[in-house]
């Protein structure tokens, strides 16, 4: 696996279920997938010559993240290398320019998409504004996650923040949509094999706030029309682009009834991480099954759930200093990274079964307050339209 950080630390737990060597590129031995014991090369995700050291240790190359160099997994697969999910399919993960402009036309459906235009220079964010009214929601073609990337700009004055009134770079590196009033943001999280069988999990409902995902709840209380269309777009999609592995297909709901797609991630994502204690097969564990073309798990629901991520504040302090108090809670899970805290970081999560979402959501926040010490809402907060690829 490229990429030693909390995802591959959790596939690296369910590879050990089932016997498997996880063998990760990490960056430095801190990383969370090395202190979990992670057999690792240390070394660069944008180093061919790491990549290919690497390789020689799995019989199948996956990742944690999307920001490997295309060119270079191009060069792997000349190389005989067995990637799943393939260059071309993570290039839709990985530029979202690439797939706005274009996944409505791969698979069987029409997948729409907000409103959107590539955009270099202030008079660009300008014209669409103009077309589309302020507030403005400016994207970064690539690499965004975690608040990083994602700005809602109410004027030019906040345009002129990341861009100029003129460039000579011919490459586009922004993007901007349509503000959305939205109902709802989910997840369909599914995995597909090589031999093209697909597992479809019950959508998993997100809440954003400031660009990071905070909550998850599964079952998503969504309409069963919303959910059926939702799944036959995702099937399609990841169909379309012939992509392995554990998905996750983003979408919003707007209160004037549009069912768009947001973004896709192609390999384990922080939506995901419910399925832990909720399904019959976790997120970490499909995935294995998917790359190494195993016969894929039952995506059943266990029991209505929910899960909050655990945010270091601005004092930065660990939460292993509290675990003691958060295991008191009853019916919580909880997982730490081993990640050193740092203002915004994600360092864990707490997962709750119940028997109702709401139910299970004030128990995971109780030992999530306990962990941080900070305060969750009694009150759902405004929906935001976020970023979690």
């Amino acid at each position: 696996m490229i990429g030693g950080g909390q995802l591959a630390r959790m596939t690296h737990q369910a590879a050990i279920d089932y016997g498997v060597t996880l063998h990760v590129l990490a960056a430095t031995p801190d990383d969370p997938a090395v202190t979990a014991g992670a057999a690792h090369t240390i070394g660069r995700f944008d180093d061919l010559d790491d990549l290919v050291e690497v390789a020689q240790y799995g019989d199948v190359v996956t990742f944690d993240h999307e920001l490997v160099p295309l060119g270079h997994l191009r060069a792997l697969i000349e190389a005989g290398v067995h990637l799943r999910p393939g260059p071309e399919a993570l290039g839709f993960s990985c530029d979202k320019l690439l797939a706005r402009t274009t996944l409505d036309t791969l698979g069987e459906f029409r997948v729409p998409v907000p409103a959107f235009a590539p955009v270099s220079v202030v008079g660009d964010v300008e014209a669409f504004a103009g077309k589309h009214g302020w507030p403005v929601v400016l994207k970064g073609r690539s690499g965004g996650y975690d608040g990083r990337g994602v700005h809602v700009l109410d004027d030019l004055e906040g345009a002129r923040r990341f861009l100029s009134d003129e460039t000579s770079d011919p490459e586009v590196h922004w993007l901007v949509e349509e503000h959305l009033d939205l109902t709802a943001e989910f997840a369909v999280l599914l995995a597909r094999s090589p031999s093209g069988n697909v597992a479809v999990y019950p959508p998993i409902a997100t809440l954003q706030v400031d660009g990071i995902c905070r909550e998850l709840s599964i079952p998503a209380d969504l309409p069963e029309r919303i959910v059926a269309s939702a799944n036959r777009m995702a099937v399609s999609v990841i169909d379309g682009i012939d992509a392995i592995g554990i998905c996750a297909v983003e979408f919003f709901c707007t209160r004037d009834g549009r069912l768009l797609l947001n973004e896709l991630a192609l390999r384990p994502h922080n939506s995901g991480h419910v399925t832990m204690e909720a399904c019959r097969t976790s997120q970490f564990h499909q995935h294995l099954r998917a790359v190494l073309d195993w016969p894929l798990g039952s995506t059943d629901l266990i029991s209505p759930a929910a899960t909050v991520n655990i945010i270091a504040g601005p004092e930065a302090v660990d939460p292993l200093t509290r675990l003691p108090a958060a295991l008191a809670v009853p019916g919580a899970s909880i997982h730490l990274y081993q990640k050193s805290p740092r203002p915004g970081r994600k360092l864990g999560h707490v997962t709750a079964l119940g028997s109702t979402v709401d139910e299970a959501l004030a128990t995971a926040r109780s030992a999530a307050a306990l962990l941080t010490q900070a305060t969750f809402p009694t009150q759902p907060r405004p929906i935001e339209q976020g970023s979690e690829p």
